[in-house]
């Protein structure tokens, strides 16, 4: 075993592994979001990120087709790809919610959670069916932006793309804000307030179910930018590709706390570190007899782990207090 070698990808694994936390922790904020409020797991959730990730691919297709995409500024590019997927992705949050969810608030929690599994099922299958019929394939190739594969040699073992720092630069901004808007706002108050007792919240003027559409407003809209994202920083989407990412994003909101928000972006970024140096170092240490294609078994190693011996997470996680 070379350890110089391990030493020196040291830095880039790092690197490669807060980029990963990062988008697991933007998706872990959708289910811990609506846990949080309602103690429900949105398992359509991981399809709303897809969803996302195909407007950012259909808006930048449509540039590159016209001949915009390389005449145009970047960053206002990305910034409108950014708000598209999050607006598309927020609105079909809600209106799964108000379709799907709301009907059965009062009905025992197994059939809310099957109802989740058939919209993720229905998601995946309808954008299948809308991009066979727009474009006759439904693995799409971001196009790429030469400004964002530019490469910057941080030292000489470690060097990032633009791209990269921009998922990292956008998912701070994105984590910051919502933090802000739950513990700085009234929005907040009022969302905070609907998860410790909806009953109280009603009494004292709250209107409950319009708050958690919110809610489903605000979690989607964080999958859906983190569909463009994903896209941005791997290239290729399909209607399936949410599932993998979706799980471990759920992995890391049950790791850091289902329900603490902080504890969604953490265990988003010991997941990603985890999963990093896993295939990074896996093969290295075992003289060849595991390689990186074996990187998943810690994601749900972890997640069978902390179930059993610690199921509040690590932050803990949010219950509301009964009188």
């Amino acid at each position: 075993m070379d350890f110089d070698l391990l030493v020196g990808i040291f830095p880039q694994v790092l690197l490669d592994g807060l980029i990963l936390g990062f988008m697991y922790a933007l998706i872990a904020l959708g289910y811990t979001m609506v846990y949080g409020v309602l103690e429900f797991i949105n398992f359509a959730h991981s399809e709303i990120f897809v969803v996302g990730a195909f407007v950012g691919a259909e808006i930048l297709l449509s540039l590159q087709s016209a001949g915009w995409l390389e005449r145009a500024p970047w960053i206002l590019v990305l910034l409108a790809v950014l708000l598209a997927g999050a607006v598309i992705s927020g609105l079909l949050a809600v209106t799964i919610e108000r379709v799907a969810y709301r009907p059965l608030r009062t009905a025992p929690r197994l059939i809310p959670l099957i109802s989740a599994i058939g919209v993720s099922f229905f998601l995946q299958d309808a954008v299948r069916l809308v991009e066979s019929i727009w474009r006759n394939a439904f693995n799409l190739v971001y196009p790429p932006m030469d400004v964002l594969n530019e490469r910057y040699e941080l030292t000489s073992t470690i060097d990032v793309s633009m791209k990269s720092l921009v998922v990292i630069v956008a998912a701070l901004l994105m984590l910051w804000g919502l933090h802000a808007l739950v513990n700085r706002t009234k929005i907040g108050t009022a969302i905070r307030a609907v998860a410790e007792d909806q009953a109280a919240a009603s009494l004292m003027g709250i209107n409950v179910n319009r708050i958690i559409s919110l809610t489903f407003l605000i979690g989607g809209a964080m999958g859906g930018a983190a569909g463009v994202l994903f896209g941005v920083q791997y290239g290729l989407i399909n209607p399936y590709t949410g599932f993998i990412p979706g799980l471990k994003a759920f992995t890391a909101a049950v790791l850091g706390g289902i329900g603490n928000i902080p504890g969604a972006m953490v265990g988003g970024l010991v997941l990603g570190l985890l999963e990093a140096f896993a295939a990074s170092y896996m093969s290295l240490l075992t003289g060849g007899a595991f390689g990186a294609e074996y990187k998943d078994i810690f994601a749900f190693s972890v997640l069978i782990l902390i179930l059993i011996f610690r199921p509040k997470g690590l932050l803990g996680e949010v219950v509301r207090e009964r009188a």
